[in-house]
């Protein structure tokens, strides 16, 4: 098994996260996004949208992060990190829309502004941000995953720019329930970090 990832891609880490979680045998393969391998004719074989990261299966390629979490999910059988009962695989699919959805265009998105130099407006998706994190705070306020009594791939969805939304300005101190959702995951055995970047509100940190 090969995931092709970079270490500063949230997307990348989410599926290097759970392949670590899960106790996958893999290899991990750096795409140099500086240098714009992605673009090259042998990445856009793999995928096509020139898009990290890639999985490869021995000859079974899955693109796109949460499409890899879904995959490695089932062919590990792992019902508990993807309930397979109608309401907890929607309630999953639901968050899986959030972190394609609110949280790419909240927090990574200001992420994106300060470690790539992306053409975002700031204040606007830093408010998007603090707005997601807002309704998290209210989800997490009793209960200590996003689904159900137990961490699922949806956790896995949120977690890393939402850990490292400070370095998009992103303020996480009024959001005591985030934080400690953020840390049961960094408690989970085989966790595995996300790099962090002195920038935005971590520069001072």
């Amino acid at each position: 098994m090969k995931l092709y990832h970079h270490p500063l891609s949230g997307h990348a880490h989410r599926a290097r996260l759970l392949v670590s979680l899960l106790d996958l045998p893999h290899e991990l393969i750096e795409v140099d996004l500086a240098a714009r391998a992605h673009k090259s004719p042998e990445f856009l074989a793999l995928n096509p949208f020139g898009q990290i990261p890639v999985l490869d299966d021995d000859g079974t390629i899955v693109a796109d992060s949460n499409a890899i979490l879904v995959y490695l999910a089932t062919k590990s059988g792992r019902t508990d990190w993807l309930p397979q009962d109608p309401a907890g695989a929607a309630a999953v699919q639901r968050w899986l829309s959030v972190a394609a959805g609110e949280l790419a265009y909240g927090p990574a998105a200001a992420r994106l502004v300060t470690v790539f130099g992306a053409a975002f407006d700031a204040d606007e998706v830093i408010a998007r941000a603090h707005t997601l994190l807002g309704r998290l705070e209210a989800h997490l306020a009793d209960r200590a995953w996003l689904v159900g009594d137990h961490p699922t791939i949806a956790d896995i969805a949120l977690y890393s720019y939402v850990a490292r939304a400070p370095e998009g300005h992103v303020d996480l101190a009024r959001y005591p329930a985030v934080n400690a959702w953020l840390a049961r995951i960094e408690a989970l055995p085989r966790f595995v970090a996300f790099a962090r970047t002195p920038v935005g509100l971590s520069a001072a940190a």
